[in-house]
Parts: C-alpha cells; structure tokens; sequence
C-alpha cells in the first residue's frame, strides 16, 4: 500500500489511459454517506453507476446527473466479488476516521484505473492509499480520502414582485456568489407549488439550493446567504427555511405536498418547522415561510418537486 497526493499521482501517472475526475465531495450524517464524484466522462458515468448500485451491498441509493454521480451509502463494510462485466467495480468500505472520510473502491481493468488513480487526482482529494493501480486486466483498488462534510439544504421563496425579478435565477445568482466565496454550491431546485394561489407573482414556485460545508463553517453560510438576499430581493415577503444533513422527515415530505395541491398558512409552515426543528428565517417577511420550507421536502425527488396539481 502507498499514500499518494493527487499532485503526486499527476506526475506519476499521466498516460493517455488517466482520465481524472473533476472533484469528488462526501458529506456524513449520522451513518449515512452522500458521496458526489464529478466523472471526467458525461453520459460514460452511468456504467459506473449501474456497476456501483448492483454490485455494492452499502449503497441504498444513486442516480446521475450529466458527468455528476451521487451515491447514498451507509457507513461499514461488504465483500466485493468481482467479475469482468458482471461484477465490475464497487464500493467495498466506508470509514469515517476523524475528520476524513474514506471510501474503498475496486474495479477490473478500466474500472481499476478509475478506482484509484483518476479518482485520486479530483480537487476534493486529500491523497489515496493505493493498493493496486489496475489497469490492463488486472484488479485495481484504493482507498481514496476527502474531508468530511456536512449538507445544508437551503429553501428560498418570494424574492420578485408582479413588475420584475425572478426567484429562481436570484437563488443561483447567490448560489454562485457563495461559491466564489468559499461555500461547496451543489445544486438548484425548482419546485412547483400549487397554482392556484392567489399571492403568487406567476409561476409560484420556490426554490432549494444544496451546499457542502465544514461543520464551523455551517452559519457562515447562512449568514452570508441571508446578507446576499437582503441585497437582491425586490419583495416584502422573502423568506428561507434550512434543512441539515442528509435525512428528509416524512411529515416534511407530506407538508411540501400540501403546498403544492392546497393553500397552506404562514403558522402551518411555523408549526411544522418548529416540530422537526428547521429554522425559519424571514430576511424581509413571513409570506416566504411557505414556499422556503415546501422547497425542502421535496429537493431530493425532481420528478415530483416539478409536477403541477390542478
């Protein structure tokens, strides 16, 4: 076994067969892992997802958008059995060691170069145990080390008014700005709410925007997102709501649906929110409660948080 920085591993393997990761990310809560790996490849990522969710017993769930491959796993151990085609490449191992996260992959072949070595040379990458460096056709398998994170889900609503402004470019006007300053911007939901209320500006919806961030670093986010919002709303009634870590409550999940088929209150948003402990933030007013909290519950079910009751 060999401990390898990516800069290292650069100088060391830079063959026409290296293609290296963009950035790798892992968030813990709890016993629960959320792993975002930035694929060098768009549509070529989803074998690796196939091959991760059938052959890893610890990964409860994984999807992929373009290049951008999640995996929801558990903390612990299983055996890889690996077999070429079949069985081609997996998680065998997650194991949190103070503030490092660190995930045993293995693969055959090409599988086995992209375990290590391209996974090894991510930003996010702090170095990677190499035990085998694959390729060819043999098994290549790592144990690839990143910086434990936390997750911050971050709902925003009513931020234009019926003459101008636009809530979801707003949200990700700011998402990048707080990613220029240092915060891990993740991604951008829309989420539509019900049609038929009559506060809305047009399209009413409210939006989630999904951060990685150090543990101490959690209100520096919140605060500096508060501050960006109270420069750009246009409205009266901007508000936010903030879910942490990993785990969405059912009863969160059944109030976004309320939002999005009936008229729901400023005090239900506040009577839920203060049961499952979410803070509620009115940057301007209240009215945002509503949306900000709605955006939350169904941020990580895009087929849902897009559909329209009538």
């Amino acid at each position: 076994m060999e401990i390898l920085e990516p800069e290292e591993l650069k100088k060391r393997y830079n063959g026409p067969w290296i293609a290296p990761y963009e950035k790798i990310i892992t968030m813990v809560d709890g016993d629960l892992v959320e792993i975002v790996e930035y694929h060098p490849c768009i549509s070529g990522s989803h074998w690796i997802l196939h091959q991760y969710k059938n052959n890893s017993k610890i990964i409860k769930s994984a999807y992929r958008d373009g290049n951008k491959q999640v995996f929801l796993a558990n903390i612990g151990k299983n055996r890889l059995d690996l077999k070429a085609s079949v069985c081609a490449a997996g998680i065998e191992e997650i194991a949190i060691e103070g503030n490092k996260v660190k995930v045993t992959h293995g693969g055959l072949a090409g599988a086995g170069v992209g375990a290590g070595l391209c996974r090894g040379m991510a930003d996010g990458v702090e170095y990677i145990e190499l035990i085998n460096a694959g390729g060819g056709s043999k098994l290549g398998k790592a144990v690839v080390v990143t910086e434990k994170m936390e997750k911050i889900v971050i709902g925003i609503d009513d931020t234009d008014t019926k003459e101008e402004g636009a809530t979801w470019t707003t949200a990700h006007n700011i998402g990048v700005e707080l990613q220029n300053e240092g915060f891990q911007y993740l991604d951008h939901i829309i989420v539509q709410l019900y049609p038929h209320n009559p506060n809305k500006t047009q399209n009413c919806v409210s939006i989630a925007l999904t951060f990685a961030v150090k543990s101490e670093n959690k209100e520096d986010l919140v605060n500096c997102l508060v501050k960006l919002l109270k420069r750009y709303t246009l409205s009266d009634k901007t508000a936010i709501a903030i879910l942490k870590g990993l785990k969405v409550p059912d009863e969160l999940k059944q109030y976004s649906m309320d939002a999005k088929k009936k008229m729901v209150s400023v005090e239900e948003a506040e009577h839920v929110a203060e049961k499952l402990g979410i803070k509620l933030i009115a940057v301007t007013g209240d009215q945002g409660k509503i949306g900000a909290l709605a955006a939350l519950g169904l941020y990580n079910d895009l087929e849902e948080a897009v559909k329209v009751y009538y």
